[in-house]
């Protein structure tokens, strides 16, 4: 006989101590002395969900129920065994009578072994098992929304760079050490390296990978042991808006309350909070590795790096444009479709072959045409100042600060038609009344300064780039990178220029 004993999390929260592991021990073996039965083993799970049948206890269970050792199991309850109806409907009414094992929950009056009703109602015992562990999973779920609505970090490891304040774990404090590999870092990409060339000079200066600093077990040893660094671990560096001091959580969710598998959200579904600790990156910085990002793509290191590389995209199927190596026999380069390259048998693009070279002075006779064109100085003001509105200015952020505000004022006039309907007293109004008109004052502020946000240092640095490219001295990816958003390059070898001014 064995006697199965499990404790979760939330059962330990609770201030009813009976389904303590001490409790449920005593219980069980006072049963068993009450009925003069043998022990074989006690199982015991201390911490795992009821939603989950994969516990080390209960694997061990059931290997000696397989193994013949065990022929009756005895829990507390049907809790005990499990919360997932489909599984705990499974054990009791097939794995168990399947290898001749009685099943007793004792405080639910089920034996197996016995014809009695209490049987018959245990499956919708275990019913209210799952739904009891699904209304949890949504208190919790709910909960935990609420404090990254509120700017509270909710994570359980903080991102590199950052750890829990001593005085409120949810709150993030700099990092120093780490938070000057982040710094590092950015620099890096500001200087035009790759996410892959960036990994490899951290790997090659032996600084510590976060799977070090973390220790992680589940990590391969090339992160860990190895020391190596990833591109994908720079890139979500470099990508990760919380080192400007804003916190971004929900990214990703759980299937559902029984399964572990996560899904990457919407990004309307991100929980944004800007201000809620120290940053390490400002925000300028950030927004000007985000735009190089996409442009400083990985290139084979003996092959010849361009000023396009990167800003090439086929205008019929919007996959990027690659430069192949330069030929030895002519000296030339030529341009190629990607996803022509890759689907060559399919035929779903064309080839958008074109001579580098000639391409390039093209398109870099376009762009002088271009700024020629907006060399006059209000004009570059006030087109830079356009496009930086578009790009600073937070759609989704307005959407939500315009609803919480007439969300406001409908709780306002709610309370006053409650005040006059003598719901609620004088004192209870006036309280509701202020609290809502401060926080109404509050978004409004926010709303306002959202919408007349301006970046004009990045007019001055426009200015530079553009004058730069004129003099027609130090023509470099850099002053590439700030004029040109990205060229699209038409079958007919028609080029259209998108510019960042």
């Amino acid at each position: 006989m064995g006697l199965y004993i499990r404790l979760s999390r939330e059962d330990d929260n609770k201030l009813d101590v009976s389904e303590s592991i001490t409790n449920q021990k005593s219980l069980l073996l006072q049963y068993v002395k009450e009925n003069n039965l043998k022990v074989y083993d006690i199982y015991i799970d201390d911490g795992y969900s009821g939603t989950t049948f994969d516990r080390p206890g209960f694997n061990k269970l059931i290997n000696d129920i397989e193994n013949n050792l065990v022929n009756m199991v005895i829990t507390k309850d049907m809790s005990r065994l499990g919360r997932d109806y489909i599984n705990t409907g499974y054990y009791i009414e097939r794995f168990f009578p399947e290898h001749n094992v009685r099943y007793i929950a004792i405080t639910d009056n089920i034996d197996t072994y016995l014809n009695n009703s209490n049987n018959d109602i245990a499956p919708f015992k275990a019913i209210m098992n799952d739904y009891y562990a699904k209304d949890i999973s949504k208190k919790i779920k709910s909960s935990l929304r609420a404090k990254q609505k509120e700017g509270k970090w909710v994570g359980g490891r903080c991102p590199y760079g950052y750890k829990k304040d001593i005085n409120d774990k949810n709150h993030l404090v700099v990092d120093i050490d780490k938070a000057k590999v982040v710094k590092y870092i950015y620099d890096l990409s500001l200087k035009g390296l790759t996410c892959f060339k960036i990994a490899k000079t951290l790997t090659l200066e032996n600084i510590k990978t976060p799977a070090q600093y973390y220790d992680f077990d589940w990590k391969s040893n090339y992160n860990r042991v190895l020391g190596k660094w990833h591109p994908k671990t720079i890139k979500d560096i470099l990508t990760n808006r919380i080192y400007t001091g804003d916190l971004v959580q929900n990214r990703r969710s759980k299937v559902n309350y029984k399964l572990k598998k996560v899904v990457y959200n919407k990004v309307s579904d991100y929980i944004i909070v800007e201000n809620t600790h120290e940053a390490i990156i400002d925000k300028n910085t950030f927004n000007k590795v985000q735009r190089m990002i996409p442009k400083s793509v990985g290139r084979n290191e003996k092959r010849e790096n361009h000023l396009l590389d990167g800003l090439l995209y086929c205008a019929e199927c919007n996959h990027r444009i690659s430069i192949s190596p330069r030929r030895k026999k002519d000296n030339r380069c030529y341009t190629v479709c990607n996803y022509y390259r890759t689907y060559l048998k399919d035929k779903v693009c064309t080839m958008h072959s074109n001579n580098y070279d000639i391409l390039e002075s093209s398109i870099l006779d376009l762009l002088r045409k271009e700024c020629l064109k907006s060399i006059d100085k209000n004009k570059i003001t006030s087109k830079v100042i356009n496009t930086n509105n578009k790009r600073v200015f937070n759609t989704k952020r307005v959407l939500e600060l315009e609803k919480d505000i007439n969300s406001i004022n409908d709780n306002l006039d709610s309370i006053y038609i409650d005040r006059l309907n003598k719901n609620i007293s004088e004192d209870q109004f006036i309280r509701v009344k202020k609290k809502l008109e401060n926080e109404l004052i509050i978004k409004k502020e926010m709303l306002y300064e959202l919408k007349n946000k301006r970046e004009n240092s990045n007019t001055k640095d426009k200015e530079k780039y553009i004058n730069e490219f004129l003099k027609l001295k130090n023509i470099n990816r850099d002053v590439i990178i700030n004029l040109i958003d990205k060229i699209e390059i038409f079958e007919d070898k028609t080029i259209n220029l998108h510019l960042t001014f």
